[in-house]
Parts: structure tokens; sequence; C-alpha cells
């Protein structure tokens, strides 16, 4: 039986987790045509605005409505510019498990956004919606996203051999594919105890509420 997550939002110190928004255009276009986006997702290059409107209008909402999965655009919660994405997907209702992918913005990296919305996300998947598994793959130089996993408390268990495809610019500025490996992370309930805690420690702002 196909169940649904709620059409929610969740909010943290800094930041606020909604559904995308046709005003998000704009933002969601020039942060899918960041370089690090464009060598490490699948994402078309260049991103159109008609890519970006497809991807709020229609793509996303069905990710929820058709069980899928759930896509949260992050947002600064002072400023309501739009820090990244979120995005569960290959959610199994049987095994309560699901993947977990995240982009951030250029202009917003450094600050630990993908890290506290990520955190934020497990949290509320694992306490108000019972699941018992979140899942995450990075690619295998990809060092800025195992490094989120790392924070939020995820355990490496091992390589997908030669399961993903990345982009390398050449000096034309040309987009090359290069095969490469996958690392798979999870997280489980219990990996979260304390984590919150340490982040708050090395000052990070924590997890608030959903609604």
């Amino acid at each position: 039986m196909t169940t649904t997550f709620p059409d929610i939002s969740i909010s943290t110190d800094r930041l606020v987790l909604r559904p995308y928004e046709d005003a998000d255009v704009p933002a969601f276009v020039e942060m899918m045509n960041d370089e690090l986006v464009t060598a490490w997702t699948s994402v078309p290059h260049p991103y159109t605005r008609s890519d970006a409107e497809d991807w709020v209008r229609r793509i996303a909402p069905a990710e929820r409505t058709e069980g899928r999965g759930i896509v949260f655009a992050v947002t600064e919660f002072l400023t309501q510019r739009l820090v990244g994405t979120v995005h569960l997907h290959h959610t199994n209702w049987r095994t309560s498990s699901t993947e977990v992918a995240y982009v951030t913005a250029p202009w917003a990296r450094g600050e630990g956004y993908a890290t506290e919305s990520v955190l934020a996300v497990a949290q509320w998947l694992f306490r108000d919606r019972g699941f018992e598994r979140l899942e995450l793959r990075t690619a295998a130089d990809n060092t800025a996203s195992q490094q989120v996993a790392q924070k939020i408390g995820c355990i490496s268990e091992g390589v997908l051999r030669n399961a993903w495809i990345v982009r390398h610019q050449t000096e034309t500025g040309r987009w090359t594919d290069a095969r490469t490996d996958l690392i798979i992370w999870s997280l489980l309930p219990e990996d979260l105890e304390g984590v919150a805690d340490q982040m708050a420690d090395a000052g990070y702002t924590s997890f608030a509420d959903w609604s």
C-alpha cells in the first residue's frame, strides 16, 4: 500500500524548509547551474528556466503526492533566500527507509546549512514519521557531501563500484562524463543520539519544530 508524507514545513533556528513555489524559480536556476552542482549531480546542463518551472510545478510536488518521497526548498529564516534543496526519494514504506540528497547554493556554502537542514529532516523522519533508516550516497571524490554525512552521524557502509557518472569541465569549458564509485552511508534513529548536542557545542543551531 502506497502512502505519502504530509505537506509540511520544518523550521530550525536559521532555516525554513518548505515546498517549492514559483517565486523560487530564478534562484533555483542560478543554483542548479553552479559548477559543483553540474559536476556531482545528473541535472540537465545548462539548467534552464523551463527545467526549473517543471521541477517546481510538476516533478517536486509529484514526489510527495505519488509516494516516492518529499522535496524541501531550504530557505534562510531572516532573508527568505533559497539556500538549497533537501530531497527524500526512493522511499520504501514497508521497510520505513528512504534516501536523502541535497544541494546547497554557492553563496550559502560554509555556513553549516546543509548539515542543519539534513539533520532537521532526519529528526522529523525518525521522531515524527517513525522511519528506521535514512540512506545517503556520495560520489567518491565529493568530500563536502561526505563531511555533511559524517557531521549528522552517518555510518559509511561500503562502496558501489563504478556506479555513478560525474562531469568534468575541460580547459575549453566543455563538460565530459566520467565514471566513479559511490560511497553508501546510513543513519539510524540511534545514531542521532547526542548529535544535536555535539553540533550545538560546535556552534551549529539546533532543530526547532515542524508544522
